[in-house]
């Protein structure tokens, strides 16, 4: 977690450089903060094993960055972003979670109206104090006043991304212990919720004592709310609260069915178990005062006259009725993806090169990559113009042929990520379209229009023939932005008719189309695409969190065109 915390930092520096109209270094911050973030190896391992020079050799780190990261490791700070915190006192990281408010509106609005953090800019907005400011207006002040209502909904959330890894961490740490007969995470993060309020582990043992003196004890943990023989719960400095609780080998099953929940789904299992004359709680599946399943959780599902349903499925939404007639959907798998068709490469800003992503796709064992930089709209993401799309095309056919010398089987795709401007007109040319393997088209401007403009325009953006894909459909950013206003059955239509495909984009704090979605372009008829969203290589891991996804949106593999050989990937695309 060190890496995050220096991330953390390094977000902000980037955001108090930008608020003083710095150039480059903010990029530069920005960069080397998304690298750490996704580093395997702790910062304090390579340091020790390396010094300075070890730390120049991660990705984008300097030699100055490099110093700034030892201060840390050595004294747990950094002098440079305190005072750049003393020059303008503001909660930054608190204020850039509202839409629309960028380190410069945070530096005009700590100027004109000493607004250091979230509490005053609502108290600002709401007596219409931001309004009469240049370069705001009413309709930022309504926005800004939208954007805190949403972020107090999401209050107390945590993204599966940032909870998955530290729960993984945690999990592995316990089940070394001599003593832990099984181990497992419950509650949301088995059932991969989108937000996680916090984690549950269930571990069987006959010795919790020196479990639970471990458990409280962990790194990270700022404090102990209840440590017992059953139960301990705990809080992590990062803000969220983990609860430990100990079963008897014997009720292992009823148990981890129990905590895994939903609430919603439990009463229902329940209750099918009372119309059987039976009882069911953490400890068993018990007739009377036998206890006929409860050691594994098949046997509980078994017992009631039903198919095991996945936990991802147990929200109460028809998987229990589809569990009894036997005719649950065999949902899509961890291991049925064969490749990612939205990753980023350096030419756009990302951080590897496209060798260096294909390589890394190579070890995850899949078929294919697509490499789909941004197009010149986004200048902000260096956006590929249609001369540059046909330089990268040699560059991938250099790559692709001495690719084909090492693995026969693995293929380099050129795909773009383009923009579907406001009228839903594309901001490339069908020619240079047209000599693309794929063409994936998204919306990153202009996200209030009215609903029915918006949906015209995502619509027309499909009728273009060339464009194969629309990426992060709903446009939602996870605890930032809601989805704007779409018609989306009669996306799905316009979809089913053109044959266009919807992305399930497992980025972290996009995850969108949701799980509802999913489930409705199911029925439709519409096929998706689950990818990644990779800006490098390390976001490739993402998948998971995308196909945990398409599994809440009991989405199958036939549904998914990613779980396609490369072959019938491209006879589909033709």
């Amino acid at each position: 977690m060190r890496n995050q915390e220096i991330a953390n930092i390094f977000y902000e520096i980037a955001d108090y450089l930008e608020m003083e109209d710095v150039a480059f270094k903010p990029y530069a911050y920005q960069k080397v903060a998304i690298t750490l973030e996704n580093l395997e190896e702790d910062v304090k391992e390579i340091y020790k094993k390396g010094g300075l020079p070890a730390l120049e050799k991660i990705p984008g780190v300097g030699k100055n960055i490099a110093q700034k990261i030892e201060e840390f490791i050595r004294t747990g700070k950094i002098k440079y972003y305190k005072d750049l915190k003393k020059k303008t006192p503001v909660n930054i990281r608190e204020l850039t979670l509202v839409e629309g408010i960028g380190p410069k509106k945070i530096k005009i609005l700590y100027q004109k109206l000493e607004i250091r953090n979230l509490k005053d800019l609502e108290k600002a907005a709401r007596t219409h104090k931001i309004a009469p400011l240049f370069s705001f207006g009413k309709k930022t002040e309504k926005n800004i006043l939208e954007a805190i209502k949403f972020l107090k909904r999401s209050k107390g959330r945590f993204l599966l991304g940032e909870i998955l890894p530290r729960a993984k961490e945690v999990e592995k740490k316990i089940k070394k212990l001599k003593k832990v007969e099984k181990i497992s995470m419950a509650g949301s993060v088995r059932r991969k919720k989108e937000t996680i309020g916090d984690i549950d582990f269930l571990v069987a043992t006959k010795k919790p004592k020196k479990i639970m003196d471990f458990f409280v004890s962990l790194p990270g943990v700022v404090k102990i709310w209840g440590k017992g023989s059953t139960k301990s719960s705990v809080r992590l400095k990062e803000g969220f609260d983990m609860d430990l609780r100990v079963v008897p080998k014997k009720s292992y099953g009823s148990a981890f069915q129990y905590f895994t929940g939903s609430k919603e789904h439990n009463i229902a299992i329940r209750k099918i178990a009372i119309d059987k004359g039976l009882k069911l709680n953490e400890y068993g599946l018990f007739k009377g005062s036998k206890i006929i399943a409860g050691k594994n959780e098949k046997g509980i599902y078994k017992s009631l006259g039903m198919e095991w349903i996945p936990p991802e499925m147990r929200e109460n939404q028809g998987e229990i009725e589809s569990a009894l007639k036997g005719k649950l959907p065999k949902i899509i798998n961890y291991k049925d993806i064969r490749g990612d068709l939205h990753c980023h490469s350096n030419w756009d800003g990302g951080a590897n090169s496209i060798k260096e992503m294909a390589e890394a796709a190579q070890k995850m064992g899949y078929q294919y990559l697509g490499i789909s930089d941004h197009t010149k709209f986004l200048r902000i993401e260096h956006g590929l113009d249609e001369k540059q799309l046909s330089q990268q095309r040699k560059e991938i056919d250099r790559i692709n042929a001495k690719c084909q010398m090492i693995n026969a089987k693995f293929k380099i795709l050129q795909g773009c990520e383009a923009n579907i401007l406001n009228d839903g007109s594309i901001d490339i040319k069908d020619e240079a379209l047209k000599k693309l393997d794929y063409a994936i088209a998204g919306i990153h401007s202009s996200f209030k229009m009215k609903k029915s403009e918006m949906t015209e325009r995502i619509i027309k953006a499909m009728k273009n023939p060339y464009i194969k894909i629309i990426s992060h459909p709903t446009g939602r950013i996870l605890k930032r932005r809601d989805e704007y206003q779409i018609d989306f059955d009669k996306i799905l239509r316009a979809a089913k008719k053109t044959k266009t495909i919807l992305e399930i984009n497992a980025f972290p704090e996009r995850l969108d189309l949701n799980d509802k979605n999913i489930r409705r372009a199911k029925e439709a008829g519409v096929k998706m695409i689950i990818d990644t969203d990779s800006h490098q290589k390390d976001h490739l891991r993402f998948m998971e969190f995308g196909i945990a996804q398409a599994r809440r949106g009991w989405a199958e593999k036939k549904d998914i065109i990613n779980t396609q050989s490369l072959e019938k990937l491209l006879k589909f695309f033709r």
